[in-house]
Formats: structure tokens, sequence, C-alpha cells
């Protein structure tokens, strides 16, 4: 049987760089890697099944956009491969609504948020127009668990009428309604930040929620703006989830209160900053691959 130490499963073109960077990393440390791709997931499973190939690690880009990956996970499972952010734990994070409400429980500070069931089974509702107005105006309509990238969020929504299109255009998901948040600056910059979670790693990044534009947050900068809650927060969320790795979209307010935005995002963006204008920085994308490889070293 032939035995690699991790193997990488993913679809998105835009992946490729941040896979061969995985690879450069593991393979200098003599350590051995397998590239699964739709052209031989089903050759994979096969071989796995034959005992001909095993993987001590399995990192998985690729069943959340297409089904045919998904018996790779559930067979690696069986065989005690690490299985790098599971199915079973990513699937309770996906549903915004039940993670805010979950969130909340556990005192995070949220925004504002009204709840709206799937168009199919409740097409009509009666709602307090009072409720909009402690929202405020202009709102965040969010689906509840279709969005990647700010996909399908609409964020400067005025009335129901703009709640009831986008879940009539997505009848089959659920919707959050909340406040929209009005960060406070810093030296010029927008107080909102996307703070990575690597492997128990904390990376905070300023990220500017108009442009998209990364910069890591320095530690002189996490002094000098007293922006500790992010690491805080982040660990926190580290504990609640069970995630290896993950993203969260955090503002800090004028009264310097921190509010999560975008609550976990198990499958981060990693397009290099060099060759993407609104990529995450080469040296963060670094970090995060190296303390993947010594989690796996350890396992």
């Amino acid at each position: 049987m032939k035995n690699y130490d991790l193997a990488i499963a993913y679809k998105w073109k835009y992946d490729s760089e941040f896979v061969e960077l995985i690879e450069e990393n593991f393979q200098k440390s003599g350590l051995t890697t397998f590239v699964i791709g739709k052209f031989n997931v089903v050759e994979i499973i096969k071989r796995i099944k034959t005992k001909e190939i095993l993987f001590k690690a399995f990192l998985d880009r690729a069943s959340d956009e297409d089904t045919e990956f998904i018996p790779l996970a559930a067979l690696l499972k069986r065989k005690n491969c690490y299985l790098i952010n599971p199915m079973i734990k990513v699937s309770k994070t996906i549903d915004k609504t039940r993670l805010h409400k979950k969130l909340s429980a556990n005192k995070f500070r949220l925004p504002k948020t009204l709840f709206f069931p799937k168009y199919i089974d409740e097409s009509s509702i009666n709602i307090d127009e009072k409720d909009l107005v402690k929202i405020g105006n202009p709102f965040i309509i969010k689906p509840a668990t279709f969005s990647g990238g700010g996909e399908g969020v609409i964020r400067n929504a005025q009335s129901f009428h703009d709640v009831q299109t986008e879940r009539i255009k997505n009848r089959n998901d659920k919707y959050l309604v909340q406040e929209k948040i009005h960060p406070r600056t810093f030296n010029g910059r927008r107080a909102w930040f996307r703070v990575i979670n690597a492997f128990g790693k904390i990376i905070p990044c300023w990220w500017d929620d108009h442009s998209h534009i990364y910069y890591r947050v320095t530690d002189k900068e996490i002094e000098q703006f007293n922006l500790k809650q992010l690491i805080k927060i982040s660990r926190r969320l580290a504990k609640i989830s069970r995630l290896d790795y993950f993203s969260t979209e955090i503002a800090v307010t004028k009264k310097h209160k921190f509010i999560l935005i975008d609550y976990i995002n198990d499958q981060c963006d990693m397009r290099l900053k060099s060759n993407h204008k609104d990529g995450v920085p080469d040296d963060v994308v670094g970090e995060f691959i190296e303390s993947m490889k010594q989690r796996i070293i350890k396992f």
C-alpha cells in the first residue's frame, strides 16, 4: 500500500496556487502529498477500497461544490484518516440562523437581527414595521445558508419589499435581516477585520468591507488600537465550532464594541495577494500552510 501524508481535493481553479504552495512546503519537509480532482476522484476511491493507497490527512475543498467527492471523505473517515474540517462539524455552522442563536446564547455581540423562514414554507408574512425600524435603515439581508464571498447579501435594503424580493428569488433558504454596522476608523482605515484561525494560530487582518483589500494586523497595531478582542473572539469561536480552520468577520464600532458580522466561514479564500488585488497576504497563506503541516505531523 502506498501511503501519503496529505491528500488535497479541490475544484475551484483559483485554489491551484494555494495547493501548489502546500505541496512545495510539505515536500521540502520530506512529507508526501497527493492531489485529487474531478479527473481522478472515482479512481482514487477505488484504489482506497482495494488498499492500494491511503492518506494520513485529507484537506477537502471540493465536496461542498461537487457531491461526487462526498463518498471520498466518508471512506477516509472509516480508514481513521485525519479529516480537516469534517462535514459533521461544518454542518453545525452552515445555517446562520441556528448559529446566530447559539452565539447569542454564548454572549457574543451580534448585529440586531430578524429571522425569516423559507419562502416555500411560509410565503406570506405579517411583520410589524416597528421591528424593521429597530433594525435601522438601510439594513442588511443575508441568506441563512447560501453565501460565499458576500454572494446573495444585500447591503442597502430599505423595505420589507426588498426582503420579500430576496425570499422569492431564493425560495429554499431562510433569511436574516440585520442592522448595518458602521465601524470606526483607525488612522484612516475602516475598523473592519477578517480574522483567520489556522489550526489554533490566530491571524487578524484588516479587511475593508468596501474594497475587500487585506492587510495584516501588526502586533504594534494590536496594542496601539486595543484590538486583543479580535484574538479572544476567534478563540472562543474555535472552541464552539471545533473546526480546524475558519475565518470570521469582525467590525469595531465608534464606541469600541466588537461586533461579529460573518460568523464562521469554513472554506477560506486563499488566493494570494501577490496575484490578486483582493487576495490574502502571501505571508498569511504561508503561516496557514505551516500551521496545517505541524498539526498533521502531530496527528
